[in-house]
C-alpha cells in the first residue's frame, strides 16, 4: 500500500484528483497533513525554522535508552488523547502529568503525538514535555515532508516516527538520512511483508516498528509481530535492527506474546492511557518483571 498524493512534490506518488475520496483513513490523514504543512509554513518559515535549532542541545539516544532497560521488552509509553478508531481515550487529559508519571513508571521513552486534527495531539505538547521529563522523546506524526522533521528537533524530539506506507523510496530514505544528520533515529514502521522487503533496502535502518494495526481499517493483529520476526527476524538481528511491537498490547499474555516473538521493545498507548494510576498500569502490565527485580536488588524501582 502506497497512500496516493493530492499535492506531490515527487513524481513517484499517484495524484488523486479534487474530486476524489480517500481510500481510508490513512490516506485521508496524509491529504489533511499535505495542507497542513503548508499552512504550518506561512506561519513560521523554514529559514526561522532552522535558525531555531542553532545552538540546540544535543539529543538523547534513543536506542541506547530502550537498551539499558530492566524492563524487557523495553516500554515506549505513549502521550495519547484520542484516535480515530476509539475517539477520546482519555477525557481528563494532561500530558504533563501523563509524561511524568510514565518516567516514574519506568518506561524507557516516550511517544507524543503531535497530530492535533484526528489525535489531539501538538508539538506544544513535545515541547512542553522535553522541558518536563528526562526520557527520550519520540515525535509520532504523520511525516510527510522534511519540515516537520526539523520542527520535531526544535521542540525537544530525539527521534520520529517514518511510515513506509505513506512515503515512497526516494523520500523515505531522504528523510532517514535527514533524520540522522539532525541527530534523530528514524523508527520506521511497516505492517506487512512487502513494506519489510522495501524498508530492508534502505541504508541507516536501526529501529524498525511492527503495526499490528491495519493502517487501512485500523483492526489490530498481534499476530503481524509475530509473522514478519518469524520471516525476518535473522536478518533484523544481523543486521542489529532493534524491532518494536506497536499496538494491541494490553495485557501480560499480550507482552509475553510478542516477547517471545524478540522484539526489542513496545509501544504502549491505549491500554495504559485509560487507566487511571500511570504508574500502577505499568507496573501491571510488567507484574512479574517488577517482582523478580525487587526479589533480586534490595534497591528501590522508580514506582
Amino acid at each position: 500500500m502506497l497512500i496516493r498524493r493530492r499535492f506531490p512534490t515527487n513524481t513517484n506518488y499517484t495524484l488523486a484528483s479534487c474530486e476524489d475520496q480517500p481510500h481510508n483513513i490513512l490516506e485521508k490523514i496524509v491529504w489533511h497533513k499535505e495542507q497542513e504543512v503548508r499552512q504550518m509554513q506561512t506561519q513560521l518559515s523554514f529559514r526561522e525554522l532552522q535558525t531555531q535549532l542553532q545552538d540546540f542541545p544535543r539529543n538523547q539516544n534513543f536506542i541506547f535508552a530502550l537498551e539499558q532497560s530492566f524492563l524487557k521488552p523495553s516500554l515506549i509509553a505513549e502521550v495519547k488523547r484520542e484516535s480515530p478508531s476509539k475517539g477520546i481515550i482519555r477525557d481528563n487529559f494532561d500530558p504533563f502529568s501523563i509524561a511524568v508519571a510514565y518516567e516514574q513508571g519506568g518506561a524507557s521513552c516516550l511517544s507524543v503525538l503531535c497530530d492535533r486534527t484526528f489525535f489531539g495531539g501538538s508539538f506544544t505538547y513535545l515541547q512542553a514535555i522535553r522541558k518536563r521529563v528526562s526520557l527520550p522523546l519520540l515525535c509520532k506524526e504523520f511525516i510527510i515532508d522534511p519540515y516537520q522533521i526539523y520542527l520535531a528537533r526544535a521542540r525537544g524530539a530525539d527521534a520520529v516516527l517514518l511510515i513506509a506506507a505513506i512515503l515512497c523510496d526516494r523520500d523515505l530514505q531522504d528523510l532517514i538520512d535527514l533524520t540522522h544528520n539532525l541527530g534523530m533515529e528514524p523508527l520506521l514502521e511497516v505492517h506487512s511483508f512487502s513494506e519489510c522487503e522495501r524498508v530492508l533496502n534502505f541504508m541507516g535502518v536501526r529501529l524498525l516498528g511492527i503495526n499490528n494495526r491495519n493502517l487501512e481499517d485500523f483492526t489490530v493483529d498481534l499476530s503481524t509481530t509475530e509473522e514478519l520476526m518469524n520471516a525476518y527476524g535473522e536478518e533484523f538481528s544481523q543486521r542489529g535492527i532493534k524491532i518494536v511491537s506497536e499496538s494491541g498490547i494490553f495485557t501480560q499474555d499480550d507482552l509475553e506474546r510478542v516477547a517471545q516473538a524478540g522484539v526489542t521493545a513496545i509501544l504502549v498507548g491505549e491500554s495504559l492511557i485509560r487507566q487511571p494510576d500511570l504508574e500502577q498500569a505499568i507496573r501491571d502490565l510488567y507484574h512479574d518483571q517488577f517482582s523478580t527485580y525487587k526479589t533480586c536488588h534490595s534497591v528501590s524501582l522508580p514506582i
